[in-house]
């Protein structure tokens, strides 16, 4: 789900850092060990990386991620981070995230522009981020602790969450994770009816963005990857999506957006993101989404900038009560 700045200014993805997939090789984590001392503390093990191979530490002890996805891969492997980045200063760390297991995290600056003198200064035996993200900053960033970057961020978020448990040395709780998601959508799959129904049930997903047009998205983002692993199904529409990742509308032409389900959030003022103008409409009110009472207003931050396993557990919950309620 995009380093420079969009009109989403801090956390889009834009649809170019989509296109560097680069086959996330990077998410290749062939492991290899070595020990230069023979004591244990020396040790380290070799994690491929988007930015070549890195030596990290066998059991990193002080972790500082510089973005939300890298934030939830390490909450989810049971890692707290002394340090990490924030997207919004005044919303913190994403909210989604069970405030006990962010205690005590210290906060380096906005996610974009990392105060690194804060990062050195929790002298770090590890950062984790993306090339997407910080790669002018690497040089910087490698010279205070080993950094391991994945490519991008968004739509590659279970091939880059193998990248961080292998740094992390975090191998075991990875595969329960992903079991555990497995077994999640399994779950929700049944409670919508079954593989046949919710193939049957169109869903987009849509993001008003403050200063930018409205965002729908398209097979190749985070969010897709669950509707995908649901078994839901996506409009032709979606396949419109500039490599895959979003379609841009104007109020205009929202009824181009129409599906069985919408899920709707927003980024910034609704005003300025187009969003009163849009669902005030009569485009808006003629779409069967809405007639049928199937819109859901979601969490931009869980849904949009959450991109991790804690984020789609959430998620997973709010989708089977949403196809649910009515079904």
């Amino acid at each position: 789900m995009n380093p420079t700045r969009t009109p989403l200014r801090r956390r889009s993805l834009t649809t170019g850092a989509l296109a560097l997939t680069g086959a996330l090789a990077l998410a290749a984590c062939g492991a290899s060990e070595s020990d230069g001392s023979g004591a244990g503390p020396g040790r380290t093990r070799t994690v491929q990386t988007a930015m070549g191979d890195v030596q990290v530490p066998l059991k990193p002890r002080r972790v500082v991620v510089l973005d939300t996805a890298e934030l939830d891969s390490a909450l989810t492997l049971g890692v707290r981070p002394v340090g990490a980045t924030h997207v919004e200063a005044a919303a913190g760390f994403p909210g989604y995230l069970p405030e006990d297991r962010l205690a005590g995290v210290k906060d380096v600056g906005e996610m974009l522009n990392p105060d690194l003198e804060a990062v050195a200064a929790l002298d770090p035996d590890l950062i984790l981020t993306s090339k997407i993200r910080h790669a002018a900053q690497y040089d910087q960033l490698k010279n205070i602790a080993p950094t391991v970057m994945t490519e991008t961020t968004g739509y590659p978020w279970k091939q880059n969450f193998q990248v961080h448990a292998e740094a992390l040395g975090r191998q075991a709780e990875a595969k329960r994770a992903v079991a555990e998601y497995t077994a999640h959508t399994k779950k929700v799959t049944a409670a919508i009816g079954g593989p046949a129904k919710a193939a049957r049930t169109e869903v987009n997903v849509l993001r008003f963005i403050e200063g930018a047009d409205i965002r729908l998205y398209g097979d190749r983002s985070y969010i897709a990857t669950l509707l995908k692993d649901v078994g839901l199904g996506r409009p032709p529409i979606t396949a419109k999506a500039k490599d895959g990742f979003s379609y841009d509308l104007s109020p205009e032409k929202i009824d181009l957006a129409d599906a069985d389900v919408i899920f709707r959030s927003t980024y910034g003022d609704p005003k300025k993101s187009k969003e009163t103008q849009t669902v005030g409409s009569g485009l808006w009110k003629k779409m069967r989404a809405v007639r049928s009472g199937d819109v859901h207003t979601v969490d931009d931050e869980l849904w949009i900038q959450g991109i991790g396993y804690t984020a789609a557990d959430r998620i997973l919950d709010e989708l089977r009560a949403d196809l649910t309620e009515k079904r």
